[in-house]
């Protein structure tokens, strides 16, 4: 990028995301927003409006006001959220409104210097490939300071804002699925992490009035996120393993910042990783709701997956990573489950997009009735899930690599495991056809076991993940990936 001239900017895995002050300047979030707001004008839907929302990051709510003075200037109306929502909150406002698309200022789970832009089709899902890429193409035209909003105060006064508050419309909308009455009133004590973010107060406003206690940590907002990254894996959810060991807890949810991704940790402060919420999910809707519609699920996520879906009979589809990928396919082969391996799960009779307070709502649900069943904790369940799908030890390691090294270590990785894949991995034969190369390189072991080797979207990282038959398989995979992406 020459002197002067506009930052590039492509949308990765889920949304567009740099360091505040570096690339994330209001500068490229109105060019963000110009382009969207081509987009909505040419397919002739500006009357329809654009959703606005916004998570706890610093300065989030300055970014979503300069978004939508953008839009604005093309007289589409602005819905905007009255604070500080988790990000399905904008998914759930499109569909109900009919919105023309939906914009969330927020990076997810990404470092506390970051922010992002996210982009919701009219379904509620992820802006799939096609939509991007013609955002894309019209950010790439735009130059910021050419860029005129209209003042918010100004377009807010000749009522082209609506300041939204999404939770009872939201209550109402899960409650179509999910007595929450009725769950309230059972006597279980749950501890709840949304790690700082813009989940916090959810849970326990869906849950109140009844014999469960709810219990919630981490919940002011607080933009550095204590020092960790706001997602919901470990070692960033430690404090929630301490608090639980005591076992003072029956269950505990975690979020992450922007509260579409979702965790749990059972009742000896255990971590249950997000391959087998996965796995509990997909149980809990085959054996518990007998909804035997497909599966979807990305390239890095559990194998118990298939292996549930023969039990079950039902169809299991497999994308690259991303729910920009996970939501199309969804829609387009009627599935009742989206997974992806950071812990994002979507589901048709809800959203076909990632909400991680309703996932959460369903594993609370799922331990209720397994206790009805005889299996009275969460740890009981999880071995009950093991005993029909298999085993999944799972881990993930991200390789830092310098921003400036990242394309060709990303070209070298994808040419040389291509052209010379292993014939074995440690002691284990790699199967015949190993190679899967929807997202990055995968190897699949005789028993079943894999490893995959792939790259960041929205980040320099190469990432190393790794699902075996036993903890010592695990970690020798994921030592081999390790050094393979270093070089």
């Amino acid at each position: 990028m020459g002197a002067g001239e506009p930052t590039k900017i492509l949308f990765g895995t889920d949304g567009w995301r740099a360091k505040i002050g570096d690339e994330y300047t209001y500068e490229n979030v109105r060019r963000l927003a110009e382009g969207v707001a081509r987009v909505v004008v040419a397919d002739g839907a500006a009357s329809k409006g654009v959703v606005v929302a916004y998570d706890r990051r610093f300065g989030s709510e300055d970014f979503a006001i300069a978004a939508s003075e953008i839009l604005l200037a093309h007289d589409i109306p602005v819905a905007y959220s009255r604070t500080a929502v988790p990000t399905q909150m904008a998914s759930y406002e499109v569909v109900s409104r009919g919105a023309a698309m939906g914009v969330v200022i927020t990076a997810s789970h990404n470092p506390w210097l970051d922010n992002g832009f996210k982009v919701k089709a009219p379904t509620g899902a992820a802006a799939g490939p096609e939509l991007l890429k013609r955002i894309e193409a019209e950010v790439a035209t735009t130059r910021g300071p050419e860029l005129k909003g209209r003042p918010f105060a100004d377009a807010e006064a000749a009522g082209l804002v609506e300041r939204y508050d999404p939770y009872p419309g939201y209550r109402r909308f899960v409650e179509r699925n999910l007595d929450l009455t009725a769950l309230a009133a059972e006597p279980l004590k749950i501890l709840v992490d949304p790690v700082y973010g813009a989940g916090a107060g959810w849970i326990p406003r869906l849950l109140a009035g009844g014999k469960m206690q709810v219990t919630e940590m981490r919940s002011e907002r607080n933009p550095w996120f204590g020092g960790v990254n706001p997602e919901p894996i470990r070692p960033h959810i430690d404090p929630v393993l301490d608090a639980m060991r005591g076992g003072a807890y029956d269950l505990g949810l975690l979020l992450d910042g922007d509260a579409d991704r979702a965790g749990a940790v059972d009742e000896r402060g255990e971590f249950i990783h997000q391959l087998q919420v996965f796995g509990l999910l997909a149980y809990y809707l085959l054996e518990h709701r007998r909804d035997l519609r497909p599966i979807v699920k990305t390239i890095n996520e559990s194998s118990m997956g298939e292996r549930l879906g023969e039990r079950y009979g039902v169809k299991v589809f497999e994308t690259p990573v991303g729910f920009k990928y996970v939501g199309p396919k969804m829609i387009e082969t009627g599935a009742s489950l989206g997974g992806e391996e950071s812990g994002g799960y979507g589901f048709a009779m809800h959203l076909p997009e990632r909400d991680g307070i309703f996932s959460d709502l369903l594993i609370l649900d799922l331990l209720v009735r397994e206790r009805a069943a005889g299996r009275k904790s969460m740890s009981a369940v999880l071995k009950h899930l093991h005993e029909i799908a298999g085993p999944s030890y799972y881990l993930r390691i991200d390789v830092h690599i310098e921003r400036a090294a990242y394309p060709e270590a990303k070209e070298r990785l994808a040419r040389d495991l291509v052209a010379s894949p292993p014939s074995t991995i440690g002691s284990h034969a790699v199967r015949p056809h190993p190679l899967d190369t929807k997202d990055g390189v995968k190897f699949f072991l005789s028993d079943g076991s894999w490893l995959l080797i792939r790259f960041s979207g929205t980040e320099p990282l190469v990432r190393v993940y790794a699902e075996a038959s036993s903890a010592p398989l695990r970690d020798e995979l994921l030592n081999l990936g390790e050094k393979i992406a270093r070089g």
